[in-house]
């Protein structure tokens, strides 16, 4: 295993635990209020969240105050109930408690990281050369794969599924969470490439 592997593995894990304690504190402030979420309500909150930081990378303002770092660690959890989404569907009422959406949350975070560490390995650390707005554009494209695959009724002929981009979107999104936890100036450097 070489040195920035185990480097990724590390910056993985503490910034899916930092993830995870955001998820655990707005579930017990509101509930798994989230399970009525309809699948392409849970696409369009993701599209606000991604179009947020783009707009931030492009203007460099924010007049509601939220930061790049905290809409990429909202894409992770929002990703990780789209999986939860896709497993359990929908209900008409919070139907979930805490203690199982965290068995859940834990889960599909486990393997999104498994995907991670594979993609990692055949990609060679790829992430860590592409630039922050990058994960934006691609976050923002498999978002658009997804509200495609949605207005087909979850089919597709020859491509990934809905799951399959929710991970992409996930590990894009931890990307973007260590590079800004690293480096505040990192999206501001590169929106200016």
């Amino acid at each position: 295993m070489s040195l920035n592997t185990e480097k990724t593995e590390k910056e993985f894990k503490r910034a899916m635990t930092e993830c995870r304690t955001v998820f655990a504190g707005k579930l017990k402030d509101y509930g798994a209020s989230w399970r009525i979420m309809r699948p392409t309500t849970l696409t369009d909150q993701l599209f606000i969240k991604a179009k947020n930081i783009r707009s931030y990378e492009i203007t460099r303002k924010s007049l509601v105050g939220d930061t790049m770092k905290s809409d990429f660690m909202a894409l992770v959890n929002y990703g990780i109930v789209g999986l939860i989404q896709l497993d359990r569907g929908f209900a008409d009422h919070v139907d979930m408690e805490p203690d199982e959406a965290m068995k859940l949350y834990d889960g599909y975070a486990t393997e999104t990281y498994d995907l991670m560490l594979r993609k990692n390995h055949d990609y060679g650390e790829a992430w860590r050369d592409m630039r922050v707005s990058s994960y934006t554009d691609l976050i923002l494209t498999k978002i658009e794969r997804i509200k495609e695959i949605e207005d087909n009724d979850g089919k597709t002929t020859v491509s990934e599924g809905i799951a399959s981009n929710y991970m992409d979107i996930i590990n894009y999104s931890v990307f973007g969470v260590i590079r800004l936890s690293d480096d505040s100036t990192a999206a501001i450097s590169d929106a200016k490439k």
